[in-house]
């Protein structure tokens, strides 16, 4: 139970980070390619291998990694965008996203390990 309650308050308050970052980039840019999703993605993968990096566990990796992370990052959204992109048929910026996102994602999750791993500097 106090597991779930971690996960629940890293959960909350992830979900409200994300919203306020994707209205922000919204309100601010007027782009087909879906730049509030990506970012908040991109962030997340950083923090995520950082924390993983850091060796952190127990209550903590619960509340920051599976809560916070887990909805401050959306898998969701970005496979629903993909879809809206190849409807209206924006291949170029179908691709871009993508390929930006797998690549970037993964690179700076590791860069997040590396950075939190003190024993790897």
């Amino acid at each position: 139970m106090t597991a779930a309650l971690f996960v629940g308050m890293g959960g909350f308050l992830g979900a409200i980070a994300r919203f306020g970052v994707s209205n922000g980039m919204k309100q601010r840019t007027q782009l087909t390619f879906p730049l509030a999703t990506f970012v908040v993605n991109m962030v997340g993968s950083f923090f995520l291998g950082m924390l993983i990096g850091l060796g952190v566990e127990g209550s903590w990796y619960l509340f920051l990694g599976t809560g916070f992370m887990g909805s401050f990052t959306t898998f969701s959204t970005f496979k629903l965008e993909n879809i809206q992109l190849h409807r209206n048929k924006q291949w170029k910026t179908l691709a871009l996203f993508l390929g930006l996102s797998y690549t970037i994602g993964i690179f700076l999750a590791f860069i997040g390990m590396v950075l939190g791993n003190s024993t790897a500097l």
